[in-house]
């Protein structure tokens, strides 16, 4: 049976897997092409996003996987970590659910395979950070 710090420390390492699907999110969508249309202070301000994006991702694995009995004590600020972390991944959730429409890009069983294992992640991420912000 999974410890409820093994089940923490799933969802810490799982964000590295999100990040390394990231990594080939820009030659499946053709940001090379698709980018350079852009104004370059937009294009710059879309890789800036993107940066942080993977940075607050970082930082939330290496914070759950450096803590993660710390996180499930129950204290205010672990509290409010893991709400942050839940709040989050509801947040990417939802916009995988009723923002993005992916479909033109799920071309073959694997791409769609890797977009639905990732709303699983969400799902998965969600659940365990906000279980953890409630005990």
């Amino acid at each position: 049976m999974i410890t409820p710090c093994q089940l923490v420390q799933l969802a810490g390492a799982g964000q590295f897997g999100i990040l390394l699907a990231s990594v080939q999110v820009p030659a499946i969508l053709d940001w090379k092409h698709e980018l350079a249309r852009l104004h370059p202070f937009l294009r710059r301000l879309f890789w800036v996003y993107g940066v942080f994006i993977v940075l607050t991702i970082i930082g939330f694995g290496v914070i759950t996987l450096s803590y993660a009995p710390e996180l499930l004590e129950g204290r205010p600020l672990a509290r409010g970590v893991a709400a942050l972390m839940a709040v989050f991944w509801l947040a990417r959730l939802a916009v995988q659910c009723f923002v993005f429409d992916a479909r033109p890009f799920l071309t073959n069983r694997w791409r769609r395979l890797g977009y639905h294992t990732l709303t699983a992640a969400f799902v998965f991420f969600t659940a365990v950070y906000g279980w953890t912000a409630l005990r």
